[in-house]
């Protein structure tokens, strides 16, 4: 049987420096995933006729559960985190798509709200989890 190790953070916590011309561009690209991501849903529950609005509404549906979901895998390697996110996204948004399909409720703009509030609430159970787990250390539970 094989065990599965969980990379944890050093004692000290200190982190390695990074070096060469790429070290500070994963805030500027978060940023701007995160941009075109809201200009996706916007574009998606506006109507707009935009080229841009399929391709930035495919981006928001793809990353916005991914996030929530790679916020909940905090322990993975990046790249089995990247992966477990992508498809734990697929997956919502497919039972999203379902759901809908089977009440006969099917719209582009009420499967975006459904992507963003279920992707929200995810996110919101991680960080209340988080919360309560620091606060049961604090306490010595």
């Amino acid at each position: 049987m094989q065990t599965i190790r969980i990379k944890t953070a050093s004692a000290d916590g200190a982190r390695r420096a990074r070096t060469g011309p790429g070290r500070d561009l994963s805030p500027l690209l978060a940023g701007a995933a995160t941009a075109a991501a809201a200009a996706g849903a916007l574009l998606a529950l506006t109507g707009s006729s935009s080229v841009l609005r399929g391709p930035l509404t495919l981006f928001f549906l793809l990353a916005a559960p991914a996030c929530a979901v790679a916020a909940a895998l905090r322990g993975l390697d990046p790249f089995g985190r990247a992966l477990a996110s992508l498809a734990g996204a697929v997956v919502l948004d497919m039972l999203v798509a379902q759901g809908m399909l089977a009440v006969h409720r099917w719209s582009v703009r009420g499967g975006v709200l459904a992507v963003a509030a279920l992707s929200l609430l995810v996110l919101l159970l991680v960080t209340l989890g988080r919360a309560r787990g620091r606060r049961a250390r604090r306490q010595g539970l």
